[in-house]
């Protein structure tokens, strides 16, 4: 369940991206822009087909996706080859960045490069991959609070029954089988069955609402014999399970291992449907959560960088397309009912798409808040010459952010590899 749980989640952040691409695509050929490549992922194409003029295909390494738009960069002022008399410590990057967009126009197609279409056109382009990340968050977000609704507590009814006994140290480990040598779970070994409702704990009757009751007093009892009366098919039955020491999380600090009585029961858990306000209510606190985030990413690089070199690795710090992934696999490996997997997935993929969002939409190049950016000024610069009665400045020359682009390039993979390796090494561990 733990490789199925990552297949599904590294499917559906595959998806996102594609989906991302495909508003940046759909607008493009809208505005006759016309577009040879649409790619899911970088590196080595292991698999294309073409399509009319466009060649769809997914590549090697899972970071992001692209589509590549003829006439992304327009040519130097003055001339029509792509280069230009400059000079400049970066002049020939930003050369030869222009003369391989040239290199891509055919004569036939000159009048479809991107750079010649009206800025909002070209906002509009670019704005449509984050935004259909943003649509899919409140498609998700609908499916999650409307359809399924949100967890509105427990019961005394046991949902799961616990096969074995995993400690927290073994399930950070990423053990989410029962070991050969783990001991059967003490509510296995007492006849415990899902469905059974627990109706009183050493002669103390328990309300629907006891859960949290039930729970302190298992986790107080190590090595002490329970009196434990439960229904079951309409019939009263004693049962007296012995709760085995192991090592837990605590329930006032997730952060911290205990060792404390575990008998191995999990409780049904009711969910109430929301309305459409609640979903954008959701929406703008995790928009909010997120941005925040992502401000202070460069604050969390030496913890990520310490996780790396066997740090304890902060668990609210980032998590890469590897490390998430690994969450929606403990997701399906944790003895959850179907309503709570799919709750936690959704959830889960919903705020990869609200990263995707905010994330494109910074203003530096290679992201798509590089060409959003230069179109506004564009747009603004146009405005104040026509106000002025000066001739149309023409377009910005984005050629001239090349070199920011591959600086914040270099960094973007720097980045992603200590991600990768942090994820592998000292993984971010949610259920434990």
């Amino acid at each position: 369940m733990f490789v199925l749980g990552i297949l599904i989640f590294a499917v559906g952040i595959g998806f996102s991206i594609a989906w991302h691409e495909l508003g940046h695509f759909t607008t493009a050929r809208w505005f006759g822009i016309k577009v040879p490549e649409f790619m899911v992922g970088f590196g080595k194409t292991i698999i294309s087909v073409r399509r009319g003029e466009t060649e769809f295909g997914l590549k090697l390494l899972p970071l992001g996706g692209y589509i590549r738009m003829i006439g992304m960069i327009p040519p130097a002022k003055g001339e029509t080859l792509g280069r230009s008399r400059r000079t400049g410590p970066f002049q020939g990057l930003i050369d030869d960045v222009r003369a391989q967009s040239a290199m891509d126009v055919r004569p036939e197609d000159a009048h479809r490069q991107f750079y010649l279409r009206a800025p909002w056109k070209r906002i509009i382009v670019m704005a449509a991959g984050p935004i259909m990340n943003l649509i899919l968050a409140v498609a998700l977000f609908a499916v999650l609070l409307m359809g399924i609704g949100t967890n509105t507590g427990t019961t005394t009814t046991v949902s799961t029954v616990s096969e074995c006994v995993v400690t927290a140290a073994q399930a950070e480990q990423g053990v989410t089988e029962c070991p050969p040598d783990a001991p059967p779970s003490p509510a296995a070994a007492a006849g415990f069955l899902p469905g059974d409702r627990i109706v009183s704990v050493e002669g103390r009757a328990v309300t629907a609402a006891d859960w949290a009751v039930i729970q302190e007093v298992i986790r107080a009892s190590a090595g002490q014999t329970l009196s434990v009366t439960v229904e079951r098919d309409g019939e009263l039955r004693e049962l007296t399970p012995t709760p085995i020491a192991t090592q837990l999380r605590s329930l006032d600090d997730p952060s911290q291992i205990v060792q404390a009585g575990f008998l191995g029961l999990g409780p049904v858990t009711y969910y109430e449907r929301q309305s459409l306000g609640a979903v954008f209510v959701a929406m703008g606190d995790i928009i909010a959560n997120t941005g925040q985030a992502i401000v202070e990413l460069p604050s969390r690089l030496p913890n990520l960088v310490g996780a790396v070199a066997g740090e304890e690795r902060d668990e609210n710090g980032p998590i890469g397309i590897v490390g998430v992934s690994r969450i929606g696999g403990e997701v399906l490996a944790q003895d959850f009912t179907l309503a709570q997997d799919v709750s936690l997935l959704i959830n889960l993929l919903a705020a990869v798409n609200i990263s995707l969002f905010l994330f494109n939409l910074l203003p530096i190049p290679p992201l798509d808040g590089g060409q959003i950016f230069p179109a506004i000024w564009e747009s603004i610069r146009r405005w104040l010459a026509k106000l002025r009665g000066r001739p149309d400045p023409g377009p910005v020359d984005v050629a001239k952010l090349m070199p920011v682009a591959f600086v914040v390039a270099l960094l973007f993979i720097a980045w992603s590899g200590l991600l990768f390796i942090a994820d592998i090494v000292n993984p971010v561990v949610v259920f434990g």
